[in-house]
């Protein structure tokens, strides 16, 4: 459990600036090996791009323009839209994660978004040895930048609430449907969620007990609202009936 939506508006700014700077990079690697880049593109397709203007008047130099110019910035268009539906999956998850960080988790996320983006071609341009150590190290070192930022936002934009109950064994405190007794939740601030005391049948419910940033729509009933502002705590109140 965790926040969708939140990992969603961390991955929107840092999923921005990850594939800004790989699109940066990739224009600056291209134009810095250039002469390299127009062998191979001659190489790859003589008709279409070859090295004195055609009957169309298409040169090598056209085709390395539109590499530049359409290519990368299609490459930064899907890799967002990669980073961006992984960053809604590290949200929704991150409390279920192995006992780390949320930057350590963060970075986690972002080492799948890159090994993806490596494995379908999308994380930049690979034509020689140089242009593949190139390409390898400023991977790992710019996706391990988006994951540090990933999760500093996530923890920015969501606040953790500790959840309890005064005896387990008679009542389970379950929010949007999950049971959450004992356990702290990440949730996106100022959000609401549903919150529901299950109780044995040889106890009663007796009220909520909320506290730092977390407020109840109604702390008597065993069904409400929990309305998250900042850190804090939910406590689910019960006695027995005999």
């Amino acid at each position: 459990m965790g926040s969708f939506f939140a990992g969603i508006k961390a991955g929107t700014l840092s999923g921005i600036l990850y594939v800004g700077g790989m699109a940066a990079f990739n224009a600056i690697l291209l134009y810095a090996l250039k002469a390299d880049v127009l062998t191979t593109i001659n190489q790859a397709y003589p008709t279409t791009c070859p090295l004195a203007p055609n009957a169309n008047g298409t040169s090598v130099l056209d085709c390395f323009d539109s590499v530049v110019a359409v290519d990368v910035p299609f490459r930064a268009f899907v890799a967002f839209f990669v980073a961006l539906i992984y960053a809604g999956i590290f949200g929704m998850y991150h409390d279920g994660l192995p006992r780390l960080g949320t930057i350590a988790k963060g970075i986690a996320a972002a080492a799948v978004v890159g090994a993806n983006l490596a494995f379908f071609g999308f994380a930049g341009y690979v034509f020689d040895s140089q242009s593949a150590v190139a390409t390898g190290v400023f991977l790992v070192a710019w996706t391990t930048v988006f994951g540090y930022f990933l999760g500093r936002l996530y923890r920015r934009y969501t606040r953790a609430v500790g959840i309890g109950s005064q005896d387990p064994s008679m009542l389970r405190v379950f929010v949007d449907g999950r049971d959450v007794t004992g356990k702290t939740r990440t949730f996106a601030t100022t959000s609401s969620h549903k919150v529901r005391a299950e109780v044995t049948d040889d106890a009663s419910f007796t009220e909520w007990e909320a506290g730092g940033g977390v407020s109840l729509e109604d702390a008597r009933s065993f069904e409400t609202v929990m309305e998250v502002n900042g850190e804090g705590t939910l406590r689910g109140k019960v006695t027995g009936k005999y």
